[in-house]
């Protein structure tokens, strides 16, 4: 069994649920809220929301569930443990499995990188401890919990993302993982919309602290013009490119598909081959590095790590395809991300053409926020098509800024079409959105279209 064994009678204690008495010494490893994901011997939750978990009860079993975390009646037949919202039953199960375990927990946080940064300081720390870590984005106030659940009982570290939208959600979710190290990436724009400031979104970030361990440490990014002025008040380790920070880098230089750079640190050269490009994924590892650093793995184990981290899912994937060459970032948007992949498609050969949705959850400063971005493509450019909310102002921007060709589309497929027809072999593509405008649909689209009047298969 890939984790601890958790009865139902241990569980409902721990969550002030019941279970029959037929079902109390059943025993569950690890949880999950879809059928579609479930794992033998796990306990399904059933999260009433847009669909109502309750009804999907019967397939969970059938799928291998130990039990089911109900707040309605079910078959008598399905064991069951009754509370009175699952959700918060399954996290305060999941925080009394957390505080059985003996482990280095990592809590990683910020406005962007976030999920980059977790992944290089897992490679790193999983060449010397058994390590686990958040998958995908699990990093929310169910899927943490869920993360927690999966933790095997001889885990040495993991390495948890943490995210959030609102003030008092990192509360909750530092409440949980109890991190013995908390790190913070930097405070941009991100979800500005619904606290207000970008000073808003610090107070929020620093919520992570909240739940730091007797002991624990803070590493926050000390070139984040925010994160800088509260160093010293939380004795925070630092990273970044200035020489000023606990840990910084020297020699810093990007080829096509990977960078190199020396982390210096702790009394220690280090020097690294990333396979990934750009100035703010060095920024990331140098996290890792001084995560690495501080938990006392040697400069061997963090080179070998950060050589083998992979990007997950639609972040920075860079690849040649039919002649071109694509920068497919497509995950997540906001300014200060949209600012580091122009850099990127900045050093490529050949033409240079951004495509690029909306940016999400920026409230009154959208506008703004698009026309500046916008301005940067004609810095980096030669054609920019956008879609989405405020792309339009994507177009002011770049227009006003000299860009010659600045078109916004309505639809992914128009987009694509118009795309398609000026492409051509030798050309570096960069397709970015937030998560809603689907931009990913754009390069799909484009496996069956036609490219410079040619097909493209």
């Amino acid at each position: 069994m890939r984790n601890g064994r958790i009865t139902l009678k241990q569980a409902a204690q721990w969550c002030g649920g019941t279970v029959a008495p037929e079902y109390a010494e059943l025993a569950f490893s690890g949880a999950n809220f879809d059928t579609r994901r479930l794992q033998p011997g796990e306990l399904f939750i059933a999260i009433v929301g847009a669909r109502d978990g309750h009804e999907f009860a019967v397939d969970a079993m059938q799928h291998g569930a130990s039990a089911v975390l109900a707040s309605k009646p079910l078959d008598a037949a399905i064991p069951a443990i009754y509370v009175d919202d699952t959700v918060t039953a399954l996290q305060k199960i999941a925080r009394a499995w957390r505080e059985s375990l003996h482990f280095i927990s990592v809590g990683v946080t910020g406005s962007v990188g976030k999920t980059t940064t977790k992944g290089m300081i897992a490679a790193v720390l999983k060449t010397a401890m058994m390590t686990q870590w958040t998958e995908e984005s699990f990093n929310n106030e169910i899927g943490l919990p869920v993360t927690l659940l999966g933790l095997d009982e001889d885990c040495e570290a993991a390495v948890l993302e943490m995210g959030m939208n609102h003030f008092g959600e990192l509360s909750l979710l530092t409440s949980l993982a109890q991190p013995d190290i908390a790190v913070i990436t930097n405070v941009g724009q991100m979800h500005i919309e619904n606290l207000g400031s970008r000073e808003g979104i610090l107070k929020a970030k620093l919520e992570i602290l909240e739940g730091l361990r007797p002991g624990g440490i803070a590493i926050f990014n000390g070139d984040n013009d925010l994160l800088s002025t509260v160093t010293e008040k939380y004795h925070a380790l630092t990273f970044g490119l200035g020489k000023h920070n606990t840990v910084y880098a020297e020699n810093i230089e990007f080829q096509e598909k990977c960078t190199s750079f020396t982390a210096i640190g702790f009394g220690k050269e280090i020097p690294i081959e990333l396979p990934v490009v750009g100035e703010h994924n060095v920024v990331n590892a140098l996290a890792a590095v001084t995560v690495g650093l501080y938990c006392g793995l040697t400069p061997e184990q963090i080179r070998e790590g950060l050589k083998d981290f992979h990007n997950t899912g639609m972040r920075q994937r860079i690849y040649d395809r039919d002649g071109l060459h694509i920068i497919e970032d497509c995950y997540n948007a906001g300014p200060e991300s949209m600012r580091a992949s122009l850099k990127v498609l900045d050093r490529a050969q050949g033409r240079k053409i951004a495509v690029l949705g909306g940016m999400l959850e920026l409230g009154a400063f959208a506008p703004q926020a698009h026309y500046l971005v916008g301005r940067e493509v004609a810095a980096t450019a030669d054609m920019l098509f956008a879609y989405g909310k405020n792309s339009e102002e994507y177009i002011r921007g770049a227009l006003e800024a000299g860009l010659k060709t600045a078109r916004k589309f309505d639809t992914h497929e128009a987009l694509t079409a118009a795309l398609q027809a000026v492409l051509q072999p030798g050309d570096t593509l960069l397709v970015k959105g937030s998560r809603g405008m689907k931009m990913e649909r754009v390069l799909q689209s484009l496996d069956t279209g036609e490219i410079g009047g040619k097909h493209h298969g």
